[in-house]
């Protein structure tokens, strides 16, 4: 027999019961904490708020685009239109319609962008979300024609549009015709704008690839949050293409301001407000200075 034993400590819950099985692992309930990609700090999900804003360094997280509504709208404002619309598999993609399908039950939505009118602060708009849990918000056939069909409402109805952006690129399970959506999308934005009316775009991260080529970058005013990815090409992509190290805010939000390719970078909790000032000004013939 060793001289010496090691100890064995068994820990003690004194409010479980005699009868009842340990466990092994104790269990965290998921999505309790959420790791912000800006400060890399923990924090308990609660103290996001319903802006969903690190409360270290301002970090924006994504948000659904229902998440989006209830910031942005007059509550029970929202009709939404131009539903109902099913995507094809031109390509026989394997497992793409699945995938539809899956995503559809999982986020509620048709497809990845939400479409319709609303109210702001007593002034009505056309609107459109797009939503980065529905495959990315990758652009397909039923994203552009949502999109134009939207559009085209506005301009007969003389509405304002903002379209909150956010999108991985084009589908790529619809090929070529999803990147017939990048012109077909940017003529619909043409005549609306040749119609006299107002175009917001928010830029929310990640905004990428077609949908930066297009549409999102077409606005007659363009508003961006806080340090929202925002590019065509991967930054990989580019490096090697130029054999240069790009600037550590390359393709961030506040680097595109800084070279003019974004009118203003705006605090979620602020969005709300400037939007309805911006219509409020629209409307009032833009007599005023923002």
């Amino acid at each position: 027999m060793a001289l010496f034993q090691k100890k064995k400590y068994i820990k003690i819950n004194p409010n479980r019961g005699a009868n009842e099985p340990a466990q092994a692992n104790p269990e965290v309930p998921d999505e309790l904490f959420a790791k912000c990609p800006g400060c890399k700090h923990s924090i308990y999900s609660k103290d996001l708020g319903a802006e969903k804003i690190c409360p270290h360094c301002g970090y924006n997280f994504r948000i659904t685009a229902k998440e989006r509504l209830a910031l942005i709208a007059d509550k029970d404002s929202f009709v939404e239109l131009f539903t109902g619309i099913e995507s094809k598999n031109p390509l026989d993609f394997p497992g793409y319609p699945e995938k539809l399908a899956a995503t559809k039950e999982k986020t509620g939505l048709d497809e990845a962008v939400l479409t319709g009118t609303a109210m702001i602060a007593g002034n009505k708009t056309a609107l459109a979300i797009m939503d980065s849990t529905f495959i990315m918000a990758s652009m397909g056939t039923v994203v552009g024609e949502k999109l134009t069909r939207l559009f085209e409402f506005a301009m007969s109805e003389k509405l304002p549009v903002i379209v909150f952006t956010a999108s991985g690129g084009a589908r790529m399970q619809e090929g070529i015709f999803s990147l017939m959506q990048m012109a077909k999308t940017s003529a619909a934005v043409k005549r609306h704008s040749n119609a006299g009316l107002l175009y917001i775009t928010v830029l929310t991260d990640p905004t990428t690839g077609g949908v930066t080529a297009s549409f999102a970058m077409l606005g007659d005013i363009i508003l961006a949050e806080p340090q929202s990815l925002i590019g065509f090409a991967g930054r990989r992509v580019i490096e090697q293409t130029v054999r240069q190290t790009l600037p550590d805010d390359f393709q961030k939000a506040e680097f595109l301001l800084k070279h003019g390719f974004v009118d203003a970078i705006v605090k979620r909790t602020e969005l709300r407000a400037k939007l309805a000032l911006l219509l409020e000004l629209h409307l009032a013939g833009g007599k005023q200075n923002v």
